[in-house]
C-alpha cells in the first residue's frame, strides 16, 4: 500500500483514498519497480457501482479487487453512499479523467505503455492519437483484443519482454478485467489498469461522460438511450440503496 494512499472498507469491500494533490507521486511511485529492481506489479482497479455489488457476490471477482494495489471508486453513487455512512466523502475520479492523469504522470518521466484491447483499427487510431497527445510516453507495444486462445501465450511474452510501466487494457480480451489476474505473474513488473472503452474514447469513436454528468451521477444516462436494457440496473441501484440503509441503521 502506497503511504500516501488511505484504504476504508465500504459495504465488505475496499476502496482508496488517493487526493488529486497526491496523485502524479502516487502513481510514480506504483509504477516503480521494487526494492533492488526486483519485479513486482501492481494492479489499480477502477471501480464502479456494478463493479462493487459483483464484488460482494463473485468470489473470484472480490479476490482481484482485494488484491489491487489501489481501488479507485469510479462512480458517484459509492462517493455519496460513504458520505451517507460515515459523513466523509472518498475522492472519486471519472474513469476517462483518471486515465488522462496517468498517462501525464508516466510522460513526464517518459515511461512506456502496452496497448491491449480493441479492434484493429480503432487500437490503431487510439495509439496514434495517444502519441500526438503525449509525446513523450513510449508506446511499446499493442495488440488488439479479440484474439484468438492460442495467441494469448505470445501476447504475453510480447507483453513481459516489453516490461511496460503501464499495461492499459480494454474491452475484447477473453475474461474481460480478470485476464489481468489470470496472466500476472507471467506479466513482469509494472502497472496494469482496465478501462473497458477506453480506446474507443482515444479512437473518438465513443464520447466520454462530461463532467458535470458525472458530478451529478448521471454518467450512464447516455448509455440507457442507446440501449434500454440498462435501465434493468434500477433494480441492483435499489438493492444498494437499501444495503446503505441497512448499514446506516445497524451503525445507529
Amino acid at each position: 500500500m502506497d503511504p500516501s494512499t488511505k484504504r476504508i472498507i465500504f459495504l465488505k469491500v475496499p476502496i482508496d483514498i488517493v487526493s488529486p494533490e497526491d496523485f502524479s507521486d502516487t502513481m510514480l511511485r506504483l509504477s516503480n519497480k521494487g526494492n533492488d529492481g526486483e519485479n513486482i506489479s501492481r494492479s489499480i482497479v477502477l471501480l464502479s457501482l456494478w463493479d462493487l455489488l459483483k464484488a460482494r457476490r463473485n468470489n473470484e471477482y472480490r479476490r482481484y479487487v482485494l488484491s489491487a494495489d489501489l481501488v479507485i471508486p469510479i462512480s458517484r453513487s459509492i462517493v455519496t453512499g460513504f458520505n451517507f455512512l460515515s459523513g466523509t466523502k472518498p475522492y472519486g475520479y471519472m474513469q476517462f479523467n483518471f486515465i488522462i492523469s496517468l498517462l501525464t504522470a508516466l510522460e513526464k518521466k517518459e515511461y512506456s505503455v502496452f496497448l491491449l484491447g480493441g479492434k484493429k483499427a480503432v487500437l490503431k487510431t487510439a495509439e496514434r492519437n495517444i502519441k500526438r497527445t503525449f509525446p513523450h510516453l513510449k508506446i511499446v507495444g499493442r495488440f488488439e483484443g479479440y484474439m484468438k486462445k492460442k495467441e494469448e501465450g505470445a501476447v504475453v511474452e510480447a507483453i513481459r519482454k516489453s516490461s511496460p510501466s503501464l499495461l492499459l487494457a480494454g474491452k475484447g480480451i477473453r475474461g474481460g478485467e480478470l485476464w489481468l489476474a489470470k496472466n500476472s505473474k507471467s506479466l513482469n513488473w509494472g502497472l496494469r489498469i482496465w478501462c473497458s472503452d477506453i480506446f474507443d474514447v482515444f479512437a473518438e469513436k465513443k464520447r466520454r461522460p462530461s463532467d458535470s454528468a458525472f458530478n451529478k451521477g448521471l454518467e450512464n444516462i447516455g448509455q440507457c438511450f442507446k440501449n434500454p436494457l440498462m435501465i434493468f440496473r434500477l433494480f441492483p441501484y435499489i438493492r444498494y440503496k437499501f444495503l446503505l440503509l441497512i448499514y446506516k441503521l445497524r451503525r445507529s
